[in-house]
């Protein structure tokens, strides 16, 4: 940019005379009128889209978080159907097809082992949190990354691996059952499990002897390196030990779309 104190002077009128705006004036008045007709035509078509509301502001267009919060009221109306209409088809086929004590308990053994039976007994709970807001470094450690601060995916299969690695019995993340086919998944700071979505704090509850799965949670690298966000920015971690509990049978549908079952 040139300092105009700096520019030579421009030609001055001489008096009585009117400058010249010639035949090159009237593109930009042609480029002017146009401009207004497009902007005219652009507020037509808001109001015709509008219908009279703001657009902005209209509360009968849905946020995206509403939109996940509806589908997830959903997803869970339908497993509820799915886990009653299972129930009535097990009466049924036990009620029609006589079986023995033996492959009766075949069949309790499989489902134990897949998950959709309850089981009960002692365990623990662990609850797993995002730092609290505004969180700073304790002494010594350094100041933290937005990611320092909230609960990754890693964190929570690190959980379920180490309560596996430990001879759970069966664990529940938040109100759900896991199986072989469940996948611990997380987009964001939220945590989508089986059709459903979860905000922190999250607890995992695993049924099992309390020792071994407290020495497996100790051991385990990944669980470790958490505990040291824990220290360093007051990230979430408490473990419950729990006398007896009792976790309900997988209930959601078991059909595999992108494996088969090993012969």
């Amino acid at each position: 940019m040139s300092n105009s104190a700096d520019s030579p002077p421009g030609p001055v009128p001489r008096p009585g005379h009117t400058p010249d705006r010639g035949p090159g004036r009237r593109p930009v008045r042609v480029l002017t009128a146009a401009v207004f007709a497009l902007a005219g035509l652009i507020f037509v078509t808001s109001f015709n889209t509008a219908k009279g509301t703001n657009i902005r502001t209209d509360t009968s267009l849905l946020k995206l978080s509403d939109l996940i919060h509806e589908r997830d009221r959903k997803n869970a109306e339908l497993g509820d159907t799915t886990a009653a209409i299972r129930r009535e088809n097990d009466r049924l086929v036990s009620r029609d097809h006589g079986t023995s004590e033996a492959e009766n308990a075949e069949l309790r053994a499989l489902e134990t082992s897949a998950g959709t039976r309850q089981v009960t007994g002692p365990g623990l709970t662990v609850t797993l949190d995002d730092a609290p807001p505004n969180a700073t470094a304790n002494p010594g450690y350094p100041e933290p990354q937005p990611n320092d601060l909230v609960i990754h995916q890693q964190d929570l299969q690190a959980v379920v691996n180490a309560l596996w690695q430990g001879g759970a019995e069966g664990i529940r993340v938040m109100d759900q059952r896991l199986i072989s086919t469940s996948a611990v998944r997380c987009v964001g700071n939220t945590l989508i499990l089986q059709g459903r979505v979860y905000s922190p704090p999250y607890k995992i509850t695993a049924v099992g002897d309390r020792t071994e799965l407290r020495k497996a949670l100790d051991n385990s690298p990944a669980i470790q390196n958490y505990e040291l966000y824990v220290k360093a920015y007051g990230l979430g971690w408490k473990v419950d030990e729990l006398r007896k509990e009792t976790l309900p049978g997988y209930s959601g549908t078991v059909d595999l779309h992108y494996a088969t079952p090993a012969e």
